[in-house]
């Protein structure tokens, strides 16, 4: 007869399971210990009659041992055993399931840089790559309206509500583009203004091999660019009032953006070909693929908080403390403007053959400024006769052809002063729109 006797021994913990497997033992005492759990059932637990647990107040069972309250777990000790060591396994599996996940997000997303763009062009009209492909036929060449180093400009259709619409398309193979995409989204986010190109939606996506893919759909512009206006014979010559409204269109754009914007947007890329025309003849400005946010700015100082990493914008019309590596400002864009401006009265662009050996369009204009003749487009001299102003005296006090050669001159010397080599002796674009304002209403009031 197998006996064992571990009562009074202090025993702790829970009942071995291996006893179940002692099927001779008639006798097993273990009282008055502190064992604690669930009594085993089988093997030599099954006969109540030798089995002994009294004093372990912590002890139940399922079994025949009645004087024992029952135990309430639902399990096994077996499967209680197993219980942790699965659900930590579980818990690894699920924590390895999102690192995978998020690994593959970033690496979906990788050239974004950690940049995100704006989510209220999206929320305007979702349109797919298919959308874009049916609206521009493929991408067909017959519908290009434009390229640049950038994006290629497509002519396109969606619906009747947008009605004609112009599709830019940016090529991610170039370095920089998905950056130029990102910094649009970003200027363009919280804009509107009847001077600035209208955008209606952004597509982010990827093509059907997986390729990224990027385009801003915009209004289009039915009427060209300044570019073709000045440049292009076909598009006959502008008369000085026209070129009058366009320079207060294009200062009412910048001003918007400099001084009524938060934070204020420096444009970075003003040029004729970035100003186009929609069907009522309004000059609106587009292409903020090089704009900045200038972040930290207080009434008063108009300082950039971004400094310039090799040139920004196009030859020509690019602020010459751009080329020395000072910060993006609201200056640049001045600059860029008084540029413009006198390539509008020139009819002459600043990269022409000419301005070569340390001569610029500035000084060709600044050398010729009392023989306004000499240096104004010939179809705006004819609009003048032949009086020539070296000074501005009262716009009232002279004849039509007079006030039209001031005119003329205000906006050449505008021109210059905006073009100065110094920074800080540009005006700034609250006060050059509100010189060309007040030109636009001197030339205008000839007609009452």
């Amino acid at each position: 007869m197998q006996m064992f006797d571990f009562s009074n021994n202090n025993l702790s913990g829970t009942i071995p399971e291996f006893l179940e497997t002692f099927t001779l033992l008639q006798y097993l005492n273990m009282s008055f210990n502190n064992l604690e759990g669930s009594v085993p059932i089988g093997g030599v637990f099954a006969n109540t009659s030798g089995i002994f647990v009294q004093g372990n107040p912590h002890l139940c069972s399922n079994g025949a041992l009645r004087e024992l309250p029952r135990c309430f777990a639902s399990a096994s000790t077996k499967k209680q055993k197993y219980f942790v060591p699965m659900m930590i396994a579980l818990l690894a599996l699920v924590a390895l399931a999102l690192i995978l996940g998020v690994f593959n997000f970033w690496l979906r997303r990788r050239y974004t840089s950690g940049e995100r763009i704006g989510h209220s062009y999206m929320e305007l009209k979702r349109i797919t790559y298919g959308d874009v492909i049916k609206a521009t036929n493929s991408l067909s060449l017959a519908n290009v309206v434009g390229s640049g180093q950038f994006g290629t400009v497509y002519k396109g259709w969606f619906d009747a509500e947008d009605g004609t619409v112009a599709v830019k398309v940016f090529k991610l193979n170039q370095h920089g583009a998905l950056h130029s995409f990102i910094a649009e989204c970003k200027a363009l986010q919280h804009i509107r203004h009847r001077n600035l190109v209208k955008v209606i939606t952004a597509c982010s996506t990827y093509d059907p091999v997986g390729n990224e893919f990027r385009a801003l759909v915009f209004e289009y512009m039915a009427s060209g660019s300044l570019e073709d206006r000045l440049h292009n014979h076909k598009c006959g010559d502008m008369s000085l009032g026209a070129m009058i409204c366009i320079s207060v269109d294009i200062a009412c754009a910048l001003e918007y953006l400099h001084n009524q914007c938060i934070p204020p947007v420096v444009h970075c890329d003003m040029k004729p070909g970035n100003i186009l025309f929609n069907n009522d003849d309004t000059a609106c400005v587009c292409d903020f693929g090089l704009a900045r946010l200038i972040h930290g700015c207080s009434s008063g100082e108009q300082s950039g908080t971004t400094s310039i990493v090799g040139p920004r914008g196009s030859i020509g019309y690019i602020a010459p403390e751009y080329g020395m590596g000072s910060e993006i400002s609201t200056e640049g864009d001045v600059y860029s403007y008084g540029i413009v401006l006198l390539e509008m009265l020139t009819h002459k662009r600043p990269t022409n053959e000419e301005f070569s050996d340390g001569l610029t369009l500035r000084k060709y204009v600044d050398a010729s400024l009392s023989r306004t003749q000499d240096i104004l487009h010939p179809s705006l001299i004819s609009e003048m006769g032949d009086q020539c102003v070296g000074h501005i005296p009262n716009l009232q006090e002279h004849n039509t052809f007079a006030l039209k050669d001031i005119c003329a001159l205000r906006l050449l010397r505008l021109g210059l002063l905006c073009s100065a080599e110094s920074p800080k002796d540009r005006p700034t674009m609250h006060d050059v729109y509100g010189e060309v304002t007040e030109v636009k209403e001197a030339f205008f009031s000839m007609d009452n």
